[in-house]
C-alpha cells in the first residue's frame, strides 16, 4: 500500500516538475539582460533586473507607433477573454434553454447540427469569418474580435446536459406560480447553473485569453494588440545589429500566464463541481 502511494506521488511530482520547470526557467531568464540571454541562452540563476524589466514591459510605450504598452495589451487580452467567456455563457444558455424546454420539431436535429460545429475549428472557418467582419467594417474593433468566436457547441452541450438533469417538478411548480418562460429561466435555471457557469467561464476565458491567430488576422492597429501577439512582435525586431528583447518577451509570457492561472486557482472548486454536477 505504502509502495503504491510512493509511486503515485513520484508520478505526480514528476508531472508537476515537467509543467512548472519551463515556467521557472522563463521567469529566471526574464531577470537577465537581453544581451546576456542572447550570449548565454536560458538561465536558472537570478539576473537582478526583475524590477527594471517588468516595469519596462508594463509601462514603456513602444511598437511601431510608440504608443502601446504592456498594460494596454493586457487590457485588450482581458477584454477578449471576458467578452468571449461571458458572451459564450449567455449564448450557450439561451440555446440550451430553447432546445430543452421549448418543444418544437427537429429540436434534437438542430442540436446535433450545432454540435457538429465542434468538428470545425477556428482555422477552418477563419477566412469566411474574416470576410464577413471585413465587409461589416468590424476589423480593429473589440466586436470583431469577440463576436465570431462565440458560436460553437461546447457551452451549449454542457448546459443542455445540465438542464436535462433539472427535475420537471421545478418547471411545474413555476407554472403553477404563474412564472413565464423568461421568469423561469432567470429565477430558477440561472441560480441553479452558477457552478456550471463558473466551469464554462474558466474554460472559455482561458481559450479567449490565449487566442493568437484570430487577433493577428483581425487587428492591424497596435491599440488592439493582445499580450500573446505582443510577445511575437518583440521577437520580430531583429534589425541590423539589434537583437530582440528576449528578457521582455519572457516577462510578457509570464504576465500572460498570471490571469488564467489566478482564474483557475480562485474558481477551481466551482470548476470541478460544475463539471461533475451535470451527471447527477
Amino acid at each position: 500500500m505504502y509502495r503504491t502511494k510512493f509511486f503515485d506521488h513520484v508520478i505526480l511530482l514528476t508531472g508537476v516538475f515537467i509543467m512548472v520547470a519551463p515556467v521557472v526557467v522563463a521567469f529566471m531568464t526574464s531577470t537577465h539582460e537581453a544581451a546576456d540571454i542572447h550570449r548565454n541562452g536560458l538561465s536558472l540563476s537570478w539576473g537582478g533586473h526583475f524590477v527594471e524589466t517588468y516595469e519596462t514591459v508594463l509601462t514603456r510605450k513602444g511598437g511601431f507607433t510608440g504608443k502601446i504598452t504592456g498594460l494596454n495589451m493586457m487590457m485588450n487580452s482581458m477584454i477578449l477573454g471576458l467578452g468571449f467567456a461571458l458572451g459564450k455563457i449567455v449564448l450557450s444558455m439561451l440555446a440550451a434553454y430553447a432546445i430543452v424546454y421549448f418543444r418544437f420539431r427537429l429540436a434534437t436535429f438542430f442540436f446535433w447540427i450545432i454540435f457538429t460545429t465542434l468538428l470545425l475549428p477556428l482555422e477552418v472557418r477563419i477566412l469566411p469569418s474574416y470576410e464577413v467582419m471585413n465587409t461589416l467594417k468590424l476589423t480593429n474593433t473589440y466586436t470583431g474580435l469577440i463576436v465570431p468566436l462565440l458560436a460553437s457547441a461546447t457551452g451549449t452541450f454542457y448546459f443542455r446536459q445540465f438542464f436535462k438533469s433539472v427535475p420537471d417538478e421545478l418547471l411545474e411548480a413555476a407554472r403553477i406560480d404563474g412564472a413565464g418562460p423568461f421568469k423561469f429561466f432567470i429565477d430558477v435555471l440561472v441560480p441553479l447553473s452558477r457552478t456550471m457557469m463558473a466551469a464554462i467561464f474558466i474554460i472559455m476565458f482561458v481559450y479567449g485569453w490565449n487566442q493568437y491567430l484570430w487577433p493577428t488576422l483581425m487587428t492591424t492597429d497596435e491599440g488592439f494588440f493582445t499580450l500573446v501577439r505582443g510577445i511575437k512582435q518583440i521577437l520580430l525586431v531583429w534589425v541590423g545589429s539589434n537583437i530582440p528583447d528576449y528578457n521582455e518577451a519572457f516577462a510578457l509570457a509570464i504576465l500572460a500566464m498570471l490571469p488564467p492561472v489566478l482564474i483557475v486557482v480562485i474558481f477551481q472548486r466551482w470548476f470541478i463541481k460544475g463539471l461533475t454536477e451535470s451527471d447527477k
